[in-house]
């Protein structure tokens, strides 16, 4: 069975097609839509992904073409979710060198093995590095020299680092630091930062650490607009939930299906923004691109008049107690009756909703591009950050929890 576009909207509501087709046991497929370069229209299975979202963001493939055409791109956890994307949009777009670095040898291994690697037309390596290594980052940075760093390498599951809490700011602080500083010095023209819609008025151990990596690249970013010529710029993306991505909502609640269920949920009130996985990757490529042009077109020093701070426009919150139901709907089962839906209680660090730009955030257009928001720095005192990351330093040696 094939779906054209138009009946898988939602106006069409094709859940109860969906849902008599997998309970008689026939194949679904989709009609790709036409575009991002595709000349023939193809078919792919049908994700539950397909059907949770409002239409997907489109990008401009021209411009990230212009912008990547050439350019040396380098991307930290590059064997993630996320940073995997990323390192196969870069090379997609016209990227001429990739260089992943990466902490986990299988995570490595997997990245470079995939076809859109193995068969680039671009020259395509990968390293073993952990950010927190200081030194080991600079090495590989300077011999790599990257136009363009994407930092995706991060500790991220709300729960553990509610628990191992030196280890979140080792990594994402700490590690982050180190990041901001190799690219700096191997001269890249910009730096992107992936963060989270936990960072702003942060309640929890990973909003705290992304939030304070959100200031170390606004203090870096003025530093560097003092300086005249083309200085690296350093700005940070937030992500909503990623669909598909480790850790993410659909796939537990896929594998929980599969099992006859129950399918838990942590409050029947809890909402979440929502975006894909290459959603998630053409906002960074297309941020760096916004970043890196207004580098070269706003005077020296006018730090406070850039764009700091990134977020895909993602429409409405969805309540995730009602994706939990659609999504067993969707599997061919009737939530309650035959699948038992659960709620157990909001985790530590958890809130029922997220907001994707702090109150004290002034937020600034961006001239030709559509979908998504910025808002510019609220942070740049360099020697305070410098002294409060001396004393997280010290609280981490003691193990004593600020």
């Amino acid at each position: 069975l094939v779906a054209t576009p138009s009946a898988l909207a939602p106006e069409a509501e094709p859940d109860d097609l969906i849902a008599r087709a997998r309970r008689l046991g026939l194949p679904l497929a989709r009609v790709v839509s036409l575009g991002d370069g595709m000349r023939d229209a193809e078919l792919a299975p049908l994700e539950i992904e397909d059907l949770l979202l409002r239409p997907t963001v489109a990008i401009d493939r021209p411009r990230l073409e212009r912008f990547l055409a050439g350019k040396r791109v380098l991307v930290t956890g590059g064997g993630g979710s996320i940073g995997s994307e990323i390192c196969a949009r870069a090379l997609a777009f016209g990227a001429s060198a990739l260089m992943v670095v990466e902490s986990s040898e299988p995570a490595l291994h997997g990245i470079l093995s995939q076809p859109a690697l193995l068969n680039a037309q671009a020259e395509v390596g990968g390293t073993l590095a952990d950010i927190r290594d200081r030194e080991r980052l600079h090495a590989v940075f300077a011999e790599f020299r990257p136009d363009y760093v994407f930092h995706a390498a991060a500790l991220k599951q709300v729960p553990y680092l509610e628990r191992d809490w030196s280890e979140g700011i080792k990594t994402n602080v700490f590690g982050s630091i180190n990041v901001a500083d190799a690219s700096v010095a191997a001269g890249a023209r910009a730096l992107v930062m992936i963060s989270t819609d936990k960072a702003i008025e942060p309640v929890s151990q990973l909003g705290v650490t992304k939030r304070f990596a959100e200031m170390v690249a606004q203090a870096r970013d003025a530093e560097q607009a003092a300086i005249p010529g083309h200085p690296t710029r350093l700005i940070a993306v937030r992500f909503g939930n990623v669909l598909g991505s480790v850790g993410s909502v659909v796939p537990v609640f896929k594998a929980q299906i599969a099992r006859g269920g129950p399918v838990t949920v942590t409050h029947p009130d809890m909402v979440r923004y929502f975006m894909t996985v290459r959603e998630a990757a053409d906002l960074v490529l297309t941020a760096a691109s916004h970043a890196d042009r207004e580098a070269r077109s706003l005077a020296p020093g006018a730090a406070d008049q850039r764009a700091a701070v990134y977020v895909l426009k993602m429409g409405q919150p969805v309540k995730i107690a009602e994706l939990a139901e659609r999504m067993i709907r969707l599997a061919g089962f009737e939530p309650g009756a035959e699948i038992e839906l659960v709620f157990s209680g909001a985790r530590p660090g958890e809130r029922l909703n997220e907001i994707l730009f702090a109150r004290e955030e002034p937020r600034v257009s961006l001239d030709g591009i559509d979908g998504v928001m910025a808002a510019k720095p609220v942070f740049a005192d360099r020697a305070r950050l410098d002294a409060w990351t001396a004393a997280l330093r010290e609280a981490v040696e003691a193990g004593v929890q600020a």
